[in-house]
């Protein structure tokens, strides 16, 4: 596996490592001890998985408050996304910015999301699927957002979302949430 840590710290594009032959290749997604060795919190509990019919689907920005926080590794299994996440800790030299990253099914990357992100994507494929490794359970009472087309944080989407769930609509703009406080 191959880390390569973004603008925003401790996030991180993980790429698979590819041992190629006339078969295809073989490479690992998941190690554990290599999470550890770059410092990165490896105690997944939970996987998940989301399928978007149509591509222009928006899901996000979604995360979890303290102490139900989450770090996330995700990873396009079918179909391709522009994922993105935004550094919602106070404290960093990088707050309320935002990196968008391609995944899809041929390339194979992953984006490691830390404690502290808003997260979500849009498909730029009909058909795709998203899977989900987590460090905590889904708390219904924890979950938070902020909104996907909020002027305070100015997400450059590639295309114009078609498909954005009611729930996602109603997220209030950042400066009327209590974001900061609770990540």
């Amino acid at each position: 596996m191959i880390f390569k840590e973004t603008k925003l710290r401790g996030a991180y594009i993980i790429e698979v490592q590819k041992l190629v032959d006339e078969r295809g290749f073989f490479g690992r997604s998941w190690c554990k001890k290599e999470f550890e060795a770059h410092g990165l919190n490896s105690n997944v509990v939970q996987a998940n998985v989301s399928y978007s019919k149509t591509k222009g689907t928006l899901r996000g920005m979604h995360y979890q408050v303290a102490p139900y926080s989450e770090t996330k590794t995700i990873r396009c299994m079918a179909g391709a996304i522009y994922d993105v996440i935004v550094d919602l800790r106070p404290d960093s030299a990088t707050f309320k910015q935002w990196i968008g990253v391609e995944l899809t099914q041929e390339n194979g990357h992953m984006l490691y999301v830390p404690e502290g992100f808003a997260h979500g994507f849009i498909t730029l494929k009909d058909h795709t699927s998203v899977n989900y490794m987590v460090t905590a359970y889904y708390t219904p009472g924890a979950e938070a957002g902020i909104r996907y087309d909020d002027p305070a944080i100015n997400i450059a989407w590639p295309i114009t979302p078609t498909v954005v769930s009611e729930k996602d609509k109603a997220i209030p703009p950042f400066a009327m949430t209590n974001s900061r406080a609770n990540v």
